[in-house]
């Protein structure tokens, strides 16, 4: 495993990190460095451009002259790809240039990229990224005794509010979180700066041999009990209305001679 000396802001050595092998000491594949780059490029693409067709450009549509009798070609609008000013055929339209790379493969690049950093000798752990203002001066008085002369990468985790506005303003320097740390970017830069827990942050998250977190098989799942509904009042037993009683009946008139 490799052994990195580690600095401060004022490039005084502070102590010594110890590199995982498989993450800053793998080899580097060019074949993969070269596809994460045409894919990065390609997703940033705009894919703005356009071209107006006969449809879109100026003109009038009528029939510029009969169809016989002039000796003249026959022409049916002046909006025509054959005529100056006339609509372009083909012509590019918008449309997104993005396409998909399988993240092993990306992973697989960021190591090659970070390996060939730290074998040309251009990539310094940094112990922390302690600004004490957002002042951009401070940072360039920093990265002046980091010999940082071209173009740097600052790579930080966690909360960095005064690195982000002291280096938002600066031409040729990029600041990027671990976690959308880009194979292009380091390769565009000629320095790349690490802090300690990005360092860490990186090895736990590109290192090829890590297990997966295993999920416990769950056979049966007990359904919850239910809750007990409690019983209302009861309420008092309505009296009983009190029962009419029957109207006597009126005996029927028996027909017959009087």
């Amino acid at each position: 495993m490799p052994v990195v000396d580690v600095v401060n802001l004022s490039g005084k050595k502070v102590g010594e990190v110890e590199l995982a092998d498989a993450i800053f000491g793998a080899k580097v594949n060019p074949h993969l460095l070269h596809e994460a780059t045409r894919w990065y490029q390609r997703e940033i693409r705009s894919g703005t451009h356009k071209t107006k067709d006969k449809s879109e450009v100026s003109g009038a549509g009528r029939k510029l002259w009969r169809q016989k009798g002039t000796g003249r070609a026959r022409v049916g609008s002046i909006r025509s790809p054959l005529w100056r000013h006339g609509g372009t055929v083909h012509g590019p339209r918008p449309r997104s240039y993005a396409y998909a790379l399988p993240k092993k493969m990306i992973v697989g690049a960021l190591r090659s990229a970070l390996s060939a950093k730290l074998a040309e000798q251009k990539l310094t752990i940094i112990d922390a990224w302690s600004l004490d203002t957002h002042k951009t001066k401070t940072l360039r008085i920093a990265l002046n005794k980091l010999n940082a002369e071209k173009t740097a990468l600052l790579v930080a985790y966690g909360d960095t509010r005064n690195l982000e506005l002291a280096s938002r303003n600066m031409e040729g320097v990029k600041l990027s979180a671990t976690n959308v740390l880009q194979p292009y970017d380091v390769l565009r830069h000629d320095r790349v700066f690490l802090s300690k827990d990005a360092v860490a942050r990186l090895v736990r998250s590109l290192d090829p041999n890590a297990e997966p977190i295993a999920v416990p098989d769950v056979e049966h799942i007990a359904p919850a009990p239910k809750a007990k509904k409690e019983a209302a009042p009861k309420a008092a037993a309505p009296k009983a209305a009190a029962k009419k009683p029957a109207a006597a009946k009126k005996p029927a008139k028996k027909k017959g001679k009087e």
